[in-house]
């Protein structure tokens, strides 16, 4: 390394936790003052390669050193200054230095849109530059974060896009992640018919190469949320065990959502039971305190007990763990619901007439929801009655007796008509 840089990439290192401001000064110094040198039509020589890798250095810890201030602006420009370096340096190292500085947005909260931007700036140069891998893996990470911030529509458009010239090129790896991309972008618009169709298609061409385990886990995890959706909670459950014995394996922090289906699972299988027993595993203790986990726990005993006051409090306690995920809210909302009706159900049985205002009270809801949830169980047939509004009370009707009257009458009159026919063939033959 020449000695013009080992003293500031040196001083700069030291300087990144003591004064930020100098030390991102140095690097900016680095990357200046290396940037003649590592221009694109000059000769390939000792002391260019060593310019290189320390542009490279500067630019990885000016980055690291931004995303430790939670600076999104600043992480952007130096994605942007990178371009000088990438024109210069291999394409393989080019997508891996650009790939390590955008992993650095996932530790700076409320960046997606910087990164959107970002990406959306390097994809254009991406494509003059004729980088077409670069360009196809920074679209991807696109997708990805138009997913996450539920842009549906521009990903899909995206999508399109991408599966027209992945097939053209027949890069299976990437193909199979923009499949399952897809498949989640149509889940979250509610079409699941869609959804597993490109599910089917990411696992094709899965098949066809050799799956790193990380992406098997994520199509397996997909394959669960969709039986979930079906009510297929028991095979959902497998497809989730499957999923975390992966991740746990690795140590990848998706092994936890993993986990949380497989409660989830448990719960609406109604066997909440199994949740306490399940996370005695020797393979799921190590997460068994952590405040996701804590949080299933609460719904299983809510559930068990039928409680919907300990299940209202498990949400408002839990919010943040139990909401952010739509796949937990939108199984917990069905439950919720279900153990209204159950709590309804039991409170109403033994009354012929009964107040609503008194229903409730009993279940600690507003009468409005109550009335409505009741409306709703008798046009289900879930029970018999009929809400008196002038009264403000429940009519509860007893289980009517099937009368068998015209079913009987039917069916003398069918024997009636097989006896005419037969009589008018008799008739037939003797004329």
């Amino acid at each position: 390394m020449p000695p013009s840089t080992v003293k500031p990439l040196a001083e700069a290192e030291k300087s990144a936790k003591t004064n930020p401001a100098r030390a991102e000064q140095l690097y900016k110094q680095i990357l200046s003052s290396t940037a003649a040198s590592t221009n694109a039509d000059a000769p390939v020589t000792g002391e260019k390669e060593q310019s290189l890798r320390d542009q490279e250095t500067a630019l990885v810890k000016l980055g690291e050193l931004y995303r430790d201030q939670k600076n999104a602006k600043g992480l952007s420009d130096v994605i942007n200054m990178s371009r000088a370096f990438m024109s210069s340096t291999a394409k393989a190292k080019t997508a891996k230095l650009i790939r390590t500085l955008l992993d650095y947005f996932a530790q700076i909260p409320d960046s997606q849109q910087t990164q959107m931007d970002v990406l959306v700036d390097n994809i254009e140069w991406a494509k003059k530059e004729k980088r077409i891998f670069l360009k196809h893996s920074l679209e991807t990470r696109l997708v990805s974060l138009q997913l996450e911030t539920q842009k549906y529509k521009p990903a899909l458009a995206l999508i399109d896009t991408l599966l027209v010239e992945l097939k053209r090129l027949d890069d299976k790896m990437i193909l199979t992640e923009v499949h399952l991309l897809e498949s989640r972008v149509y889940r979250g618009i509610g079409n699941l018919s869609k959804s597993k169709a490109a599910l089917t298609s990411a696992r094709t061409a899965g098949n066809s190469i050799y799956c790193p385990p990380h992406l098997q886990a994520q199509l397996d995890l997909q394959s669960g949320v969709l039986h979930a959706e079906d009510k297929d909670y028991t095979t959902g459950y497998s497809y989730f065990f499957e999923t975390f014995e992966n991740l746990s394996a690795q140590d990848d922090p998706g092994a936890l959502e993993a986990l949380k289906y497989m409660l989830l699972c448990k719960v609406m299988l109604n066997l909440p039971e199994d949740v306490t027993s399940l996370l005695q595993i020797k393979l799921v203790t190590k997460y068994a305190q952590l405040r996701e986990v804590e949080s299933m726990r609460a719904i299983a005993r809510a559930h068990q007990n039928r409680n919907l006051a300990d299940f209202e409090k498990a949400l408002r306690d839990y919010k943040h763990e139990l909401s952010s995920d739509p796949t937990i809210r939108s199984h917990l909302a069905a439950l919720y619901d279900t153990l209204l009706e159950q709590n309804l159900l039991r409170i109403v049985e033994p009354y012929s007439v009964v107040e609503i205002e008194f229903v409730a009270q009993q279940v600690g809801q507003g009468r409005q929801d109550v009335e409505a949830k009741l409306s709703q169980m008798i046009l289900d047939k879930v029970f018999h009655g009929v809400l008196d509004q002038g009264r403000g009370c429940l009519l509860v009707f007893d289980q009517p007796e099937a009368d068998n009257t015209y079913g009987a009458a039917i069916e003398t009159l069918e024997q009636v008509g097989k006896v005419v026919d037969s009589l008018y063939a008799k008739t037939v033959k003797i004329t």
